[in-house]
């Protein structure tokens, strides 16, 4: 019997097959990825999880070279993907859409010599290394006795293995599948993920699939990622399955557990009984924290480990705050990438501060984006909310600029918050964080000192 440990020192010597540093990609100005980072190993079976827009698909797009990074890089093998040109994409990488339209009464067998064309010669001719391996993809796929039929005839579970015969011919060494099982009944949904089960254990394939179906997920993949433009979770089905993190991600309360007598996760609706319409947890939590570019990193942890829930934001999907706070925090005000605080999202802001006590700000970066969250934290201060500043030592202005600080304000607590060297609109953020202080908010120079006053 293997142990756990030799597992685990297997998976650290298995070579990385894809590489995806820093991916950020979208339309005009509507970002769909931000900032991607992840790596998959070789024999590994991942499933990638997360709402309808959230970018699964975008992703296998761009790891299959149809899409290009606008920033980042996706690393195949140790090489830039558009290194491989076309071709050598193509003879490593195959793909299996959710649905396949073909305009022509090709046959099955016809359709899965297709795959064979990243290795067709210039006259296109199918040698008898290539029938061997279209007879092998159609017997994994157990399509043999399908040959001769029409594809556009089949049954959807029995198209969606022909494609899958299709990306076996293609000999890859990496399967992407966008939601195989969209639009499948029950049966055909366990007998696709059956063979991609099989391809993997027994050919050692890469497989990469964003799949719609949590249950499914949870017991055919070994390791999920939960996206929502960005990757908030990659672990095992019981550290991503989990249901205040999906209801973060997917608006909804789950429960998740295992059923009697069945050895997998299950996800299912909630017990009205029990768990009532998900307002309650919201109602006690009685602090709001207010980050943005990583600075609430350590407050956040600190507030999950004493046991106090909180609301995060307003911060931007791709934030590295806002992933850990769709992880740990009880609510999460969200706004889109790259974008300024909208009126609406704003109104939740200012809707959450008339009902929590103790309001939290972080040291992030304030520009004209974000000046508004500042605005909204002055006047709950005036309206008798406890605001801290969490101020941790940093490093200091230079002293021409502390000069003119200091002669500019006269505020010797003002320059304690560090303001001045995250302050991007012009003076205006100094103003309201003078404001702030004057309207009784208190400078901590540590989390520990925020996390107790939250106590209170």
């Amino acid at each position: 019997m293997v142990s756990e440990e030799n597992n685990i020192v297997a998976h650290f010597i298995t070579p990385v097959l894809l590489d995806v540093k820093g991916v950020t990609f979208g339309y005009e100005r509507e970002p769909l990825l931000y900032d991607v980072h992840l790596q998959v190993r070789k024999g590994e079976m991942v499933g990638l999880l997360g709402p309808n827009g959230s970018g699964k698909t975008t992703l296998l797009r761009l790891v299959s070279g149809v899409l290009q990074p606008q920033q980042g890089k996706v690393i195949l093998e140790g090489r830039d993907l558009q290194e491989w040109g076309r071709r050598g994409i193509a003879q490593r990488i195959a793909v299996v859409p959710q649905e396949l339209h073909v305009p022509f009464a090709f046959s099955v067998e016809q359709m899965v010599s297709l795959g064979r064309t990243p290795y067709a010669s210039l006259l296109g001719s199918r040698s008898r290394h290539d029938e061997i391996i279209i007879e092998d993809a159609m017997q994994a796929a157990d399509i043999t006795s399908l040959a001769r039929r029409i594809f556009n005839e089949l049954s959807g579970g029995e198209r969606q293995r022909v494609m899958v015969a299709m990306a076996l011919a293609q000999q890859p060494t990496l399967l992407l599948l966008d939601e195989p099982t969209t639009h499948l009944d029950i049966k055909y949904q366990i007998d696709i993920l059956e063979l991609v089960q099989r391809l993997n254990r027994e050919r050692g394939m890469t497989v990469i699939a964003a799949m719609h179906d949590l249950n499914l997920a949870a017991r055919y993949f070994p390791r999920l990622m939960l996206f929502q433009r960005a990757v908030v979770a990659d672990a095992g089905p019981a550290e991503v399955l989990e249901p205040h993190l999906l209801k973060r991600v997917y608006g909804i309360n789950v429960q998740v557990g295992i059923l009697r007598g069945a050895e997998h996760l299950s996800v299912l609706p909630p017990v009205s009984e029990t768990m009532g319409d998900g307002h309650e947890e919201e109602s006690q939590s009685q602090v709001l924290v207010m980050a943005g570019g990583g600075s609430g990193e350590l407050l956040m942890r600190a507030l999950a480990d004493a046991h106090i829930p909180f609301i995060a934001g307003a911060l931007n999907i791709g934030d590295s705050d806002h992933t850990l706070a769709l992880r740990l925090a009880s609510e999460v005000i969200t706004e889109q990438p790259y974008a300024p605080i909208s009126a609406a999202t704003l109104g939740q802001v200012h809707k959450s501060l008339m009902r929590v006590t103790l309001l939290i700000l972080c040291p992030m970066p304030v520009g004209p984006g974000n000046l508004a969250l500042l605005q909204e934290a002055l006047m709950a201060a005036r309206r008798g909310i406890r605001v801290l500043m969490l101020a941790p030592a940093l490093a200091g202005p230079s002293n021409e600029a502390k000069e003119q600080f200091t002669t500019n304000t006269g505020n010797v607590l003002l320059e304690k918050t560090g303001m001045i060297q995250r302050d991007y609109t012009n003076g205006e953020g100094l103003k309201v964080i003078q404001d702030l202080l004057q309207a009784g908010a208190t400078v901590v120079g540590s989390v520990a000192e925020a996390v107790e006053a939250a106590k209170f």
